[in-house]
């Protein structure tokens, strides 16, 4: 068995991780951590992208962690014994084209959780194509259903409108004939 040693901040996350478990007691990040452990258990593969998913948003996913004193890296989920596999990467600074590839690979993985992380606004409308020409529309034109989630930037923190915000009620006006669904 390998033994990493972790900065203490990931090691204190991990413990806190483990007390939850022990407490049946859960906050958001670990929720959404066992979902993809259940789906992965299912034989699902589960493929994350966006800026920073990694990490997360508000640091709190920490799915991929460094190792102190290296530049390796370890990704707890890859190491739980499920038949579903999980990847999980950390993209550039171009919205359009990376949402874009998930798109066609959710196309491709039915069976996958295909998910792309807007991390903010204005991140977001770099895709807005994207977002336009095939998520909203390409079951009417083309009677292509696409399973591909999209989790939208959080609200506003102060650092401007377009930076901040999804801009929620764009994605409003976009439903019809149940092309996309919101879910909070």
């Amino acid at each position: 068995m390998i033994v990493f040693k972790f900065f203490n901040k990931i090691e204190r996350l991990f413990a806190d991780r483990q007390a939850m478990i022990k407490n049946d007691n859960y906050d958001w990040a670990m929720g959404e951590l066992l979902a993809y452990a259940s789906l992965m258990y299912e034989g699902h593969r589960v493929r994350f992208s966006g800026q920073d998913v990694e990490r997360g948003t508000f640091s709190h996913r920490h799915a991929v962690v460094k190792v102190e004193d290296s530049e390796e890296e370890y990704t707890p989920l890859q190491h739980i014994g499920a038949k579903g596999q999980f990847e999980i990467y950390n993209s550039l600074l171009s919205e359009y084209g990376v949402l874009g590839f998930e798109y066609g690979y959710a196309f491709a993985t039915p069976n996958a959780l295909t998910i792309w992380e807007a991390q903010f606004g204005d991140f977001f409308n770099g895709a807005q194509i994207i977002i336009d020409q095939y998520l909203t529309s390409a079951e009417y034109k083309w009677r292509r259903m696409n399973g591909l989630v999209v989790l939208l930037p959080h609200g506003y923190e102060g650092q401007g409108p377009e930076h901040s915000s999804a801009r929620i009620e764009r994605f409003l006006q976009a439903c019809a004939e149940n092309n996309i669904q919101i879910v909070n």
